[in-house]
């Protein structure tokens, strides 16, 4: 335990037995694990690609391509608390699989329809809205079996891994995805995701190791209900968000990421209409594959910086910091510069961007109870990533009303004010 995270009062609880430090590659339930989302992350950078140009192609419009980025995350504004009360309740490698399997089913619906001659863009929203559901799901588990995994005292570095392994696939899997739009034709091209989600969840059986809570953490998964307290489902959402909201490192790094979210929503939502602005040499698949490309490669740089500023920056003050780096190359996004620039400050924006949300993830893994995990990372996620529909929808209007510029320069003063919001109560739960 580093000095600058124990000054944030990131000490273990005791609910998960210290594992002994062999290498991580020697792991083989991590690697399967991290496998499974590497796949994963591959096949979706097809879909990230193709969804939103199937949109731009089928309308035209800005607004309406937008709604593809508040697609991704709006159901966990619906869905959030309930799946994270259930995830607790219920075996995690099962609510997993079936949310991969549920996908790829969703996927394949879009080539058959295009076929068919009968795809709309409502279809190709309402499949980004299962994804994303489904998500929704797949995450609340996820959240706490890595900790069942690996002990919490290895989480960062198990985080780590996982997190620059699917950035680094990450960092490739879009320009690549943007060819085989440009071959296949964005609808058929989903079939990619639809087997990669299948691979995915076979990877995911392959995990010997149980994801569940420990059986003396306060629950047992299967069961129904938590061991001793016949709590309802109603009961163990308030338990997850009571402590989301007194628990003052966790309370704040979910209030300051709404305006991460709201800055991110609105940027992701429009790198699609500046792609279709063309580079003077690409297709708008290339440009935006490319985008997506550099996104990855910026997030793949956070987290391999995490664990090292982690250890020399106190949680609280890392997400402020990530937080003032980000205006910048936003506010330079709505000078709209020349192409190579701007895939310039989309890498910095996207370092900054990944840095604030991972480091508040592991922060809610170390602190949180075992039995907890689930509903108080999906509660903090709900209202932290509450922003990003908001921030998706708002953007395409500005852009569509105004322009994409006035659209840019807002999401940048939202990161601003963030920024500012950070630093006024810095000091009441920062003592790093």
């Amino acid at each position: 335990m580093t000095d600058a995270r124990a000054a944030d009062g990131l000490v273990p609880d005791g609910g998960a037995a210290a594992r002994p430090a062999a290498p991580l590659w020697r792991e083989p339930d991590l690697l399967h694990f991290a496998a499974a989302r590497i796949v994963a992350v591959a096949g979706s950078a097809v879909t990230a690609v193709a969804t939103s140009l199937l949109v731009w192609d089928l309308s035209g419009s800005e607004l309406l391509t937008s709604m593809v980025a508040a697609a991704q995350v709006a159901p966990y504004l619906v869905l959030g608390l309930l799946a994270g009360a259930m995830a607790d309740r219920l075996p995690r490698r099962r609510v997993m699989v079936a949310s991969q399997v549920t996908c790829a089913v969703g996927l394949l619906t879009v080539p058959a329809a295009h076929a068919l001659g009968v795809l709309t863009v409502g279809h190709v929203l309402v499949v980004a809205l299962l994804l994303a559901s489904c998500f929704v799901w797949f995450d609340a588990a996820a959240f706490g079996a890595l900790p069942a995994i690996m002990g919490r005292d290895r989480v960062v570095a198990a985080n780590s891994l996982i997190w620059t392994s699917t950035t680094l696939v990450g960092i490739g899997a879009p320009a690549l995805a943007g060819l085989l739009v440009g071959v296949l034709g964005p609808a058929q091209a989903l079939s990619v995701d639809a087997v990669a989600y299948l691979a995915a969840a076979g990877l995911m059986l392959r995990v010997v190791a149980s994801m569940d809570p420990p059986r003396d953490s306060g629950s047992t998964p299967g069961s129904g209900q938590a061991t001793g307290t016949g709590s309802t489902i109603r009961q163990d959402i308030v338990e997850g968000l009571r402590f989301v909201l007194r628990h003052p490192l966790v309370r704040d790094l979910t209030l300051l990421g709404i305006g991460n979210s709201l800055a991110g929503g609105a940027v992701t939502a429009l790198l699609v209409v500046l792609a279709a602005q063309g580079d003077g040499g690409r297709t708008a698949g290339e440009s935006y594959g490319l985008m997506l490309t550099v996104v990855a490669l910026g997030g793949f740089l956070a987290a391999a910086l995490l664990p090292r500023l982690a250890a020399w920056v106190p949680t609280r003050r890392l997400t402020v910091a990530g937080l003032a780096v980000g205006v910048p190359p936003v506010a330079l996004l709505a000078t709209e510069p020349a192409y190579p620039m701007m895939l310039g400050v989309l890498l910095v924006w996207s370092a900054s961007n990944t840095l604030v949300v991972l480091n508040g993830i592991t922060a809610r893994q170390q602190v949180t109870p075992h039995h907890l995990q689930a509903r108080v990372n999906t509660t903090a996620r709900l209202i932290a990533w509450g922003g990003t529909p908001l921030g998706a929808v708002a953007g395409g209007a500005i852009s569509e009303l105004w322009s994409t510029s006035t659209a840019l320069a807002v999401a940048a003063a939202v990161l601003g004010v963030a920024v500012l919001a950070g630093l006024v109560s810095s000091p009441r739960t920062d003592p790093g």
